[in-house]
């Protein structure tokens, strides 16, 4: 039978479950067994796709179209777990399917309640990744014990286990362990407190990552045990990381974390082998190369809005065995500063994708800078239309040229909207999204990174360039290196006389994983790397030559 490991989380919110998730589930298959990855979200939208990345951070899309928790992202960066849409539900996704069962008469008259059809459909989707197949399903449950709107779902996992034997089900329980400076020691009490709600909810947790700025003595682990009702093993630090987030996994290694899941379990594993990840734990302690690079957003104050984009760049830097300083430039600020004194001296820009017209034209300058001073760029879905604006204005020549999404009387729109898209009004999972192929021109530079002519990657846009310009575009220089398998859409723009100008519509960042660079950003980071040793050689030619002294 598979077995169901949860993931709750308590004292505060942000401790990392989604990250802690990922490690447990990279662990277990690096001991030869078959995970499954899931997320509960107890917020009542249907789905991320319409919440501001400001309050929820990026939204990442599936292969299925599905938009989703950023926490996917960890898991499929740290898994090999297939993720779908069953892989992440929210309480709004959860309501609209018992209300809609209700209108079709499947509950026969009776009330509809919280518990038992509520909670049922909770578990019904937790079943749904359970199969012979699976040896592990890892179910992580959003928000934090004591949040009304995470009690169903806690109701949800209590009832699971009686349904299908506690010798099937784990309870991981993450909670923080506070230093209080003043008193200069750690603090247990917060976590008493979070697991005592658990057990008044009926749940007993059965392992306790502690997350902790400092160690945690022995003397605080038998407390938290004692109190906790725990045993002593089942306390494991997790203590902050300040070098990288891949070195969680080895840090709940070394805590004993998997053989104390592989034992409470009973599951039949293999021997851990992690050397692919020491390998690049290494790759990043000892870097051959320093760069820079810019990246150029909308949302740039908000890490976890271009989460995906910055977690792409250190795959490539490992890829790369090179340091990455990456600089995080607001598109508003290159409006009011410009691009010379926000830009110089990066060896690389990059524009990820955004909506909304705020910001816009400090893009269109940042590219402009970045195309005529021969500096390495990258373009991401709205980057690339961005950078579609800026040639044409400045280059083709179309004045005042611009997207319809931020100027519906453009006399250029080289940026229109999707035919699909025209007559769609509600909000919500309309705009074109998942895997689609792409065919790729064998002579361009997207050819070469990736080695192959045709690809698939992840869409999220309404909004594409407009064929009647292609004649014109390509008349002054731009290749469209990859179009979809009709010739329809385009794809990927670049500029073959510049050192390294790659434009794409889709989202690469999706498809990266630490052990394994997307190659387009492997080649764009491999461009700045160029452009950096060429920096320092001409600087290097320059110097004056050392006077000799006679004596």
């Amino acid at each position: 039978m598979t077995k169901h490991i949860f993931v709750t989380g308590g004292v505060v919110s942000s401790l990392g479950k989604g990250l802690t998730s990922a490690s447990i589930g990279m662990v277990l298959e690096r001991r030869g067994l078959s995970v499954r990855m899931q997320k509960l979200d107890p917020y009542i939208n249907v789905d991320p796709g319409t919440m501001s990345p400001y309050q929820h951070g990026e939204v990442y899309v599936l292969d299925d179209g599905s938009e989703t928790d950023l926490d996917l992202g960890h898991y499929e960066r740290f898994t090999n777990s297939p993720l779908t849409r069953d892989s992440n539900y929210t309480t709004g996704q959860i309501y609209l399917s018992v209300i809609e069962k209700e209108r079709r008469g499947e509950f026969l008259g009776k009330t509809v309640q919280v518990i038992p059809h509520i909670t049922n459909e909770i578990k019904s989707v937790i079943h749904k990744l359970a199969g012979d197949d699976v040896d592990v399903v890892i179910t992580e449950i959003g928000g934090t014990v004591g949040d009304i709107e995470s009690q169903p779902f806690l109701e949800a996992i209590r009832q699971f286990s009686l349904d299908v034997g506690k010798e099937n089900c784990l309870y991981i329980h993450l909670t923080l362990v506070p230093y209080l400076k003043a008193a200069a020691e750690l603090k247990t009490k917060p976590t008493q407190h979070s697991v005592g709600q658990m057990r008044q909810i009926g749940i007993q947790p059965d392992i306790l990552i502690c997350r902790c700025e400092r160690s945690i003595s022995r003397e605080d682990r038998e407390k938290i045990a004692l109190f906790c009702n725990v045993p002593l093993e089942a306390v494991i630090e997790e203590k902050d990381k300040d070098f990288s987030i891949y070195e969680v996994p080895l840090s709940l290694v070394d805590n004993g974390l998997d053989e104390l899941i592989v034992k409470k379990l009973h599951l039949h594993a293999e021997t851990l082998d992690l050397d692919i990840w020491r390998d690049l734990l290494h790759r990043l302690r000892n870097p051959k190369h320093e760069i820079s690079i810019a990246v150029v957003g909308k949302y740039a104050e908000h890490v976890d809005a271009y989460k995906s984009i910055y977690e792409a760049i250190d795959h490539a830097g490992m890829h790369h065995q090179a340091q990455i300083r990456i600089g995080r430039i607001h598109s508003e600020a290159i409006e009011r500063e410009g691009p010379e004194r926000l830009l110089a001296g990066y060896d690389g820009i990059l524009c990820p994708g955004g909506f909304g017209e705020r910001g816009i034209e400090g893009k269109v300058e940042a590219i402009r800078f970045a195309r005529e001073r021969g500096i390495p760029f990258f373009g991401i879905c709205l980057g690339m239309q961005c950078a579609v604006i800026e040639f044409g204005r400045n280059v083709v020549g179309l004045v005042n040229a611009h997207s319809t999404e931020f100027n519906k009387d453009t006399p250029h729109p080289v940026i229109c909207l999707l035919n699909e898209q025209k007559e769609i009004t509600r909000k919500g999972g309309t705009m074109r999204l998942g895997a689609h192929p792409c065919k790729l021109d064998p002579s361009s530079t997207s050819a070469a990174c990736y080695g192959e002519e045709l690809i698939s990657a992840r869409h999220r846009h309404r909004y594409e360039f407009n064929n009647v310009y292609r004649q014109q575009f390509a008349a002054n220089g731009v290749v469209f290196a990859g179009l979809s398998p009709d010739e329809s859409l385009v794809e990927i723009v670049e500029i073959p006389e510049h050192p390294w100008f790659v434009a794409v519509q889709f989202h690469p960042e999706f498809k990266s994983k630490p052990t394994c660079a997307h190659p387009l950003f492997a080649g764009f980071v491999g461009a700045a790397i160029e452009r950096h040793s060429m920096k320092s050689d001409r600087s290097r030619e320059t110097e004056p030559a050392s006077e000799s002294i006679e004596g």
